[in-house]
């Protein structure tokens, strides 16, 4: 009997969560018009910018159109902050053309469903491994420095496009450099259709033709150079064969899989991770909902698993985008998802027209789209800051500009921790908690050298993990020559000790006990208590007061069986040190 209710049971749960998630995201009637029209906008502003990042990937631009409608409409049914759009972005774009480099150029295309798909795995491992949090460990002074590098690298990247030259350089700089050294190269109708195109973009940018810009800046100068009969400027056709209509479902190629491949999609994953927290912080939920950063990391994955079965780009929270969806009047998710579906039913409509737009004009779209995302009174903020900060921001773009992008983010990544460790470091504080006759502590600096026969009460700022611990190691007051020094060293709110602090801790202990002192620990956790009696530290030569719901009471306990110790030790003398208000008072256990 048990046997056959339970699966009914489970199958009525499964169909109420069904329908919960159903009603979550189903459209609502109220905005259903509202979204329809905000999510137009969004959809031709995605067929420039999907085509310009497949440009910056190096493969057919159709794919880019692919992506523009799979992950909005993929990413919009999944992801926590309603208003994000996950598309194409230039940051992932130029990443993977970076992975993407030593595949020659007539195989990329095939390529680009296996690492697109490689991202999706990893941003969907990285949502359910709860992830999200360790975003903010990425340090704002290496994202600026990455984000910087990425923008001079499409512009550097694109003057061939813009100008028709042709360009040798082993990274963008330097085919800039190549582009300008060789001026009789450039081919001038080119030029003059790039620059009618940042024309557009720039004489439009403050009007409300804005979101429109792109795509006139897109068909104006394409037509113009059709009716010139400009030979000479080169076309999206000529990259290759565009597929017609709608792509089907597609099985990657693994034969394309590599290590490189493999580092390039865990590149690019950690660049969608961070531009995606900064979607979120940008357009967050209406009202009180809490904000779930794995929820919006699963669904950019689930964007690119999408577009990569469906032979496109990577796609990730785009702030533009989101913010042209907001702008838009977008009431609820479906705006982002209407983009979507907008763009599927222009890539049927017009897909035949892609070969005809003429490559500069592509070019001149992400120059125009890179310039305006360089942050220089940010930058400047930063480099006023101090002299970590210069270092880093200065370091993570340099290798933005010259390495592999996999290489500059491995860097950026690497100089965000050490900086979280040095400044954990850098941070820490030990002062002196002197008892007073009101039961209270005054803090005062600690001092360098212990007293004979003396209890000094200290508390510690700052992590303890790692270098944290070997900076208290110099801070501490030295033994030296004391006689029965002792100390009471305040742990209340730590949740771990590592094993560095640990060692620190015997280590001390050690000079105390040498020099007829003892060590003592208050305001512990019972974990704490727990994992330095596994140690062999309690009761021995280190003594441990727990901590109790009033703040100072396991510290006063410790102090005060100190000072009776110290009396004790001294064969019924006095206690130094202060100790007079509380002299004779019990020792409470800890």
């Amino acid at each position: 009997m048990h046997l056959a209710i339970r699966p009914a049971a489970a199958a009525r749960r499964a169909t109420a969560a069904s329908g919960r998630w159903l009603r979550s995201v189903g459209p609502e009637r109220a905005h259903l018009r509202a979204d329809m029209i905000a999510g137009l906008p969004g959809a031709i502003g995605s067929v420039p910018d999907g085509m310009a990042a497949a440009v910056l990937v190096g493969v057919n631009p159709a794919q880019g159109l692919y992506a523009s409608f799979a992950g909005p409409i993929v990413g919009g049914l999944s992801s926590n902050t309603r208003m994000m759009v996950i598309t194409t972005t230039s940051a992932a774009a130029l990443a993977a053309g970076s992975a993407l480099q030593g595949i020659p150029a007539d195989r990329r295309p095939a390529a680009v469903p296996l690492l697109v798909i490689m991202v999706g795995i990893a941003l969907v491992a990285a949502g359910i491994a709860r992830l999200g949090r360790y975003v903010r460990f990425v340090s704002y002074s290496v994202m600026i420095g990455f984000l910087t590098g990425i923008a001079v690298n499409i512009v550097c990247g694109q003057l061939a496009d813009l100008t028709g030259a042709p360009a040798r350089g082993a990274f963008p700089l330097a085919k800039a450099v190549d582009v300008l050294v060789h001026p009789a190269a450039i081919v001038p109708a080119s030029l003059l259709a790039g620059l009618g195109a940042l024309a557009i973009l720039v004489g439009l940018s403050r009007t409300r033709l804005r979101a429109f810009s792109a795509l006139l800046a897109l068909v104006l100068p394409s037509v113009a150079v059709a009716l010139a009969g400009a030979d000479r400027v080169a076309r999206v056709g000529d990259q290759g064969d565009l597929p017609r209509g709608v792509p089907l479902p597609h099985l990657p190629d693994v034969r394309f899989l590599s290590f490189g491949m493999v580092a390039g999609a865990l590149a690019i994953a950690a660049i969608i991770l961070v531009q995606g927290a900064g979607v979120a912080e940008a357009a967050p939920n209406p009202g009180d909902a809490r904000p779930n950063p794995n929820q919006d990391i699963i669904a950019q994955g689930a964007g690119n698993l999408a577009s990569g079965f469906l032979r496109g780009i990577a796609v990730g929270g785009s702030v533009g985008q989101t913010a042209l969806n907001v702008a838009a009047g977008a009431k609820t998710r479906w705006a982002a998802i209407w983009s979507g579906l907008w763009m599927l039913i222009i890539l049927l409509i017009f897909s035949g027209l892609v070969a005809k737009i003429a490559v500069p004009v592509l070019g001149a779209i992400l120059i125009f789209a890179a310039v305006g995302s360089l942050r220089p009174a940010e930058v400047r903020t930063i480099l006023r800051t101090g002299r970590i900060s210069q270092v880093v921001v200065i370091t993570t773009f340099a290798a933005t500009l010259f390495l592999p992008v996999a290489a500059a983010v491995g860097i950026g990544v690497a100089l965000s921790l050490l900086l979280q460790l040095n400044q954990e470091a850098m941070d820490l504080a030990v002062v002196e908690l002197v008892p007073t006759d009101d039961g209270r502590f005054r803090e005062q600096k600690p001092p360098a050298v212990l007293t004979s026969g003396h209890a000094t009460i200290l508390d510690v700022y700052g992590s303890l993990l790692y270098a944290g611990a070997r900076t208290l190691q110099v801070r501490l007051p030295d033994p030296g020559g004391a006689r029965s020094p002792v100390v009471v060293l305040r742990l209340r709110g730590r949740t771990s000790l590592g094993a560095t602090f640990i060692k620190v801790i015997a280590d001390y202990a050690s000079q105390l006990d040498t020099s007829g002192g003892r060590l003592y620990l208050s305001g512990l956790d019972p974990s704490l208590t727990e994992q330095l009696r596994r140690t062999g530290h309690v009761d021995g030569p280190v003594r441990a007061f727990e901590a109790t719901p009033i703040v100072g009471e396991s510290t006063r306990a410790a102090y005060l069986d100190a000072e009776a110790w110290l009396v004790k030790a001294h064969g019924g003398g006095e206690a130094h040190g202060g100790g007079e208000a509380h002299g004779g008072g019990e020792a409470h256990g800890g």
